[in-house]
């Protein structure tokens, strides 16, 4: 039996019509929308596409967006200077600046920048001082990709508590926020990475899998648990033709997809994936969506408590 749809485009589009009211009464009080401050540096294609489809769902739900752009030459001390004037400013509740940051800027650069940003506006949750309140779980706010995903099983009734996580993947950007989250519910959770003996021993015992790799199909049918919820982060542009080969077989839509147009996007987790799991997330259609959804929740969440409405 194939693994229930756990669907994170619907319920994004769901979150976004609860969110719209709760916009509309933040205006009727206080005279002013919630703003979502947003510093894209660079030339980055997928950035670019990124920050447009945030200032669309932005717009949707009746936010102020403010876009500041700099080129791929600008400095570090350029975007230090555009995060300090959003720290400031009266009418942006919430801050991101979207990543990578061009190359020149320096290694180390990102994190300084992540860290300029007020832990009351940053809707990302990538800073330091963010990251140390979600570890005593005292968070303001959590970064939306991981905060997405939990939002996403309690929605669908899947119990955390008293259950085992597996977290795959160790990065600060989603596989550690997604362990102290899982944590903070009263799971037991284990973390496991690239040097990890065994993986599939580990990921055998999770009632519930979360792969955040970014390496397409690493998850197969035999490491997973028969009946276990499993999450898949990945986003997983594949163009090598063995790949695409060895994720659908002959005649599969999705392998029609990639002869037709060269190229197919897929998660960490085998499709096949599907015949073991209990309920599993599709990519594309999963927990992309409930990103944006997610950000746009820190940023009410944020104006709210500038206005002292919580």
């Amino acid at each position: 039996m194939a693994a229930r749809v756990l669907d994170g485009k619907a319920l994004a589009a769901r979150m976004q019509d609860e969110i719209r009211p709760q916009v509309e009464r933040f205006v009727a009080a206080h005279g002013r929308p919630p703003g979502l401050g947003i510093v894209l540096a660079g030339d980055d294609p997928a950035s670019h596409v990124y920050v447009g489809h945030k200032v669309k769902a932005g717009g949707e739900v009746g936010f102020r967006v403010d876009v500041e752009r700099l080129p791929e030459s600008a400095s570090l001390e350029e975007v230090l200077a555009r995060v300090d004037r959003l720290n400031r400013s009266p009418v942006d509740d919430g801050i991101l600046v979207q990543a990578p940051l061009p190359a020149g800027m320096g290694r180390g650069a990102q994190q300084q920048v992540f860290d300029a940003i007020s832990a009351d506006k940053d809707v990302d949750g990538f800073g330091a001082e963010s990251v140390g309140l979600l570890s005593q779980n005292r968070p303001k706010l959590v970064a939306c990709t991981p905060s997405g995903v939990i939002e996403l099983l309690v929605r669908e009734g899947i119990q955390i508590a008293g259950r085992i996580a597996v977290v795959v993947g160790r990065s600060d950007i989603v596989g550690k926020p997604m362990a102290m989250l899982l944590l903070h519910r009263d799971a037991t959770v284990m973390i496991c990475h690239s040097r990890t003996p065994d993986l599939g021993a580990i990921c055998r015992q999770g009632d519930i899998l979360v792969a955040a790799v970014g390496r397409a199909g690493l998850i197969t049918p035999d490491m997973v648990k028969p009946g276990a919820a499993v999450v898949d982060v990945g986003m997983n542009r594949v163009t090598d033709a063995a790949v695409a080969a060895r994720l659908f077989p002959p005649g599969h839509p999705r392998r029609k997809r990639f002869e037709s147009k060269g190229s197919v996007l897929v998660g960490d987790v085998h499709p096949d994936v599907a015949e073991v799991a209990g309920a599993m997330t599709p990519v594309p259609g999963g927990v992309g969506p409930l990103t944006i959804a997610m950000l746009m929740l820190n940023t009410l969440t944020a104006a709210r408590a500038r206005e002292g409405d919580v």
